[in-house]
């Protein structure tokens, strides 16, 4: 199975739709598929429900798609980084599910375990629990989380061979392995492809079998965020 395509473009063509339950891997800017986020802008699919832990920038990352309003929901834990994503919402333009990180990320790796709920004590008593079956265990209160089963996951990694396995690189590993497994379909960018056995098997951090589409980006914007302090008095 030939899972390498020759543009990001082509790699989401026929798989992606108006009205998708996506996730997107990546941390704020890092580690996030730009490439494979400026093709789904492109794309000009909408009302898109997007997973991500956050909405990147004005401009940048999943911030190009607010800005084109082809996102309807986000499902997050931290959106304090982009104005247009608070305009929208204040606005009530962009609906938004407030989730904790860990259960963010711990929804991801249900969904790619199979698993299709779990309990956890946090959010309980907050706005977070709403609407939510509860159970106790051992004396405290846990609250019920559904699983995450994307449609499509569109994940950053570093390096693949042909066959999709992949290695990441240091922090940019983030919420990107939890995407891809949790995807139905997982498009993943990379800086380079090597050939199968390239890759010594101990340094594989995610299979190839959770893997369908490849697209190469050797070349990728990289944005690094910065801490901006006052001098020392």
């Amino acid at each position: 199975m030939n899972k390498l395509y020759p543009s990001a473009a082509e790699a989401l063509k026929g798989i992606v739709k108006d009205g998708q339950l996506l996730a997107v891997g990546g941390f704020g800017l890092c580690g996030i598929p730009e490439a494979l986020i400026a093709a789904l802008r492109d794309s000009g699919v909408k009302n898109l429900t997007v997973i991500s832990n956050n909405a990147g920038v004005d401009g940048f990352g999943l911030g190009q798609l607010l800005e084109t309003r082809q996102i309807r929901k986000m499902i997050s834990s931290y959106v304090g980084e982009n104005k247009e994503f608070e305009r929208q919402y204040l606005a009530g333009e962009l609906e938004l599910e407030f989730t904790p990180q860990g259960t963010l990320a711990e929804k991801l790796r249900a969904g790619g375990a199979g698993i299709p709920a779990f309990f956890t004590r946090t959010g309980v008593g907050t706005l977070v629990a709403e609407g939510k079956e509860t159970r106790e265990f051992d004396g405290h209160t846990y609250i019920m989380e559904r699983a995450l089963t994307p449609e499509v996951s569109l994940v950053k990694a570093w390096k693949a061979d042909k066959s999709g396995n992949l290695v990441f690189r240091r922090t940019a590993r983030n919420f990107n392995p939890a995407v891809a497994m949790a995807g139905k379909i997982t498009v993943v960018e990379v800086e380079e492809i090597v050939e199968v056995g390239d890759i010594d098997p101990d340094a594989v951090h995610l299979p190839g079998i959770y893997v369908q589409r490849l697209v190469l980006n050797p070349h990728p914007e990289k944005r690094i965020e910065k801490r901006t302090t006052r001098p020392a008095a």
